[in-house]
């Protein structure tokens, strides 16, 4: 009788093998893990005097330099560059977690009615989805954002609209190809309802790329985000937030204050690379062709 070898599951054998991609994508996760545990235990840092309150500006100096007392430097107003770095953080996943919660949870339901079943409504929410996302996302962001003005959710709500198509289109074409299946053949002629064929068997076989999704639409929000805070479109002036805080570092940059913008673009720009690695490599956990073909290259 012949000995099989016990199979590992996926993420293990996903790990052994691992490529130049893999390694990044720990490299993201890494780095995303970072700003999450910061922006968790930044308030906590703070109640326990490590960190300045981010909005204290009267008792520092004006554009003092880094040094042993203010790590980062302050700004032209006062502020701890420092402590408004970290809780830029906490601020900027906030909204961006929310913005792109919002439009999986429209995007996602909705390409699954539209896939699933087809026809007039399908035709429809084609041409909305399309004509969405032919707009720019900035530009779209930027006009939402003077509508429905600052704030956290509101500042969620306008990121989030651009991102909505992009969930439809994916779950909408998985949904078409899935729902031809045998199994869903064999739950309709039993006589399974619409919502339990959708929520029973179809959902979790169409929503594979909506983790990947989810986290490189994070990593364009955080940009999106920064856009709306320097264009004063974001979060309320009193709310650290990088954007916003590269606003204001702008205008002293000439003179050589160079710490105020270096500290809130290096935070913005680490944030974006660790999530587009994350999401890099996700895809290419979740796409085995795609997986199948850098292992024939490494």
């Amino acid at each position: 009788m012949a000995i099989t070898k016990p199979q590992l599951p996926n993420f293990l054998r996903f790990a052994q093998n691992s490529n130049l991609s893999q390694k990044l994508m720990l490299v993201g996760l890494t780095i995303t893990l970072f700003f999450i545990f910061i922006a968790l235990f930044a308030p906590v840092f703070q109640a326990w005097g490590w960190l300045q309150d981010p909005k204290e500006f009267l008792s520092n100096p004006i554009q003092e330099p880094p040094s042993a007392q203010y790590w980062f430097g302050t700004s032209r107003l006062g502020h701890d560059v420092f402590s408004r770095t970290l809780f830029g953080a906490q601020a900027a996943l906030q909204v961006v977690i929310l913005a792109t919660a919002l439009s999986m949870i429209i995007g996602v339901p909705l390409g699954m009615v539209s896939g699933y079943l087809g026809g007039k409504l399908d035709k429809f929410l084609l041409f909305i989805m399309d004509s969405i996302y032919t707009l720019p996302g900035l530009l779209l962001s930027v006009t939402l954002a003077f509508v429905v003005g600052r704030g956290i959710l509101n500042a969620a709500i306008a990121i989030s609209i651009a991102y909505v198509p992009q969930y439809y289109r994916v779950v909408r074409n998985h949904t078409v190809s899935v729902k031809t299946e045998v199994f869903i053949e064999a739950a309709q002629a039993m006589g399974a309802s619409t919502w339990i064929v959708l929520s029973r068997y179809l959902f979790f076989n169409v929503i594979q790329s909506v983790p990947v999704l989810f986290t490189l639409n994070a990593a364009d929000a955080i940009l999106v985000l920064g856009g709306l805070g320097f264009l004063g479109l974001g979060l309320p002036e009193e709310v650290p937030e990088w954007g916003h805080d590269l606003k204001q570092a702008l205008e002293a940059l000439p003179t050589g204050i160079w710490w105020t913008t270096l500290f809130p673009g290096l935070g913005m720009t680490f944030m974006v690379v660790g999530l587009s690695l994350l999401g890099e490599g996700l895809n290419e956990f979740v796409n085995p062709r795609l997986r199948r073909e850098n292992g024939i290259r490494k």
